[in-house]
């Protein structure tokens, strides 16, 4: 007989109002690898839940939930807006990527990722690579984004530099009449697989940068890029990216730092970055709203790594990628221009639509959920 749950316990029901409005969360600890992991399934009425894994040292078991709830409930709309049959999942690994990392982990979490038969595809994210989802995919065929050897895709991080790239000539085109990229200061925060490839875009662009980076080896990587392109970049410590004269913020690195104290501090006209959940809260929106910043939201503009994982599973096609990555520059315009008619938050306009998306897509069959095969071809 099926023991029942004590509902009094206070920590049972902590658990479950954290995980109110997703449909699974999924804690895996493998003691042999030290793999301990937390997989979070937010919505799949689209499709299965695709989203990346990331590896980070969290100061505690709560602070990992929170950003896999967070995450994940992100993916949901970052599928909805780009139009691909998929739902939102996300995955995070507690640890130092630089120090606790190995195959055996990423195997043990391969099985972790199998056990769940299809309701969630996974690959890299913040603090894993390629190589550790080559591990993962000896355990189950539920993986994406691996090496171009290994019949993935490659590297999502070019389509999602891109995609931003779009954004930003977007946003360009929406404030000043023209989406030329010349001429304008960028200061971006984070220069890692993403950001590095938006400031070498930028920079070959004819753009001046501002950049800020925990990592000593990649700010002297991005001046060297500048000399080569015979301009010049200005570095920034951490906390001074916020307050720096620029046209255009670009988060590139951690979430959560549009808050009630950093809002304040810009002077930019645009936000426009490729970091996930980059507002604190969604409510703070309107703080941006009302300071005149206008705000690219981040899943609409960051999905061009999504965009490519998702084509990967129907058979990589990197010409239908770039096609599907085009057209995030007319979804950030349709976004500001719906914000602007019913007088809303640029992010409001974007959930509506995600949610426009999902009511209507619900009750319809999933092309991807009837052809189970993980590696399902479409003809082209």
């Amino acid at each position: 007989m099926r023991q029942q749950l004590d509902m009094s316990s206070n920590t049972s029901m902590d658990i479950f109002e954290k995980i109110n409005g997703h449909e699974q969360v999924m804690f895996c600890n493998d003691p042999s690898t030290g793999l301990q992991a937390i997989i979070a399934i937010h919505n799949t009425s689209l499709g299965p839940a695709l989203g990346g894994t990331r590896m980070y040292p969290y100061a505690s078991l709560d602070d990992a939930l929170q950003d896999v709830l967070r995450l994940s409930e992100g993916m949901t709309n970052k599928c909805a807006a780009a139009d691909i049959d998929f739902g939102g999942g996300k995955a995070v690994i507690i640890g130092d990527p630089k120090k606790d990392k190995s195959p055996a982990m990423f195997r043990a979490y391969g099985q972790f990722v199998d056990s769940l038969n299809g309701r969630f595809y996974t690959g890299t994210d913040m603090g894993t690579t390629m190589e550790d989802f080559v591990q993962a995919s000896k355990e189950t065929n539920f993986i994406n984004g691996i090496p171009e050897e290994f019949g993935g895709s490659g590297d999502s991080s070019i389509p999602t530099a891109q995609g931003v790239i779009y954004g930003l000539k977007a946003t360009n085109h929406y404030l000043f009449g023209n989406d030329a990229l010349k001429g304008r200061t960028y200061a971006i925060q984070g220069l890692g697989k993403v950001g590095f490839k938006i400031a070498d875009s930028l920079l070959r662009e004819g753009a001046n940068l501002i950049v800020t980076d925990i990592y000593p080896e990649v700010i002297a990587a991005i001046e060297e890029t500048a000399a080569q392109y015979n301009t010049a970049v200005t570095v920034v410590e951490s906390n001074e990216i916020y307050e720096t004269d620029a046209d255009i913020f670009v988060p590139c690195a951690m979430g959560g730092i549009l808050n009630e104290e950093t809002i304040p501090k810009l002077k930019v006209k645009a936000v426009v970055g490729s970091a996930n959940n980059q507002l604190q809260a969604e409510h703070l929106a309107k703080n941006l709203h009302d300071k005149e910043i206008l705000y690219a939201p981040d899943y609409i503009v960051n999905a061009g790594g999504l965009i490519q994982v998702a084509d990967e599973l129907y058979g990589p096609n990197k010409n239908r990628v770039l096609l599907k990555t085009k057209s995030i520059y007319q979804a950030i315009l349709e976004i500001y221009q719906q914000a602007e008619l019913d007088v809303i938050t640029t992010l409001e306009a974007a959930n509506r639509k995600c949610q426009q998306r999902l009511e209507q897509q619900r009750h319809r069959n999933n092309f991807f959920t009837r052809h189970r095969s993980p590696k399902w071809t479409i003809k082209e």
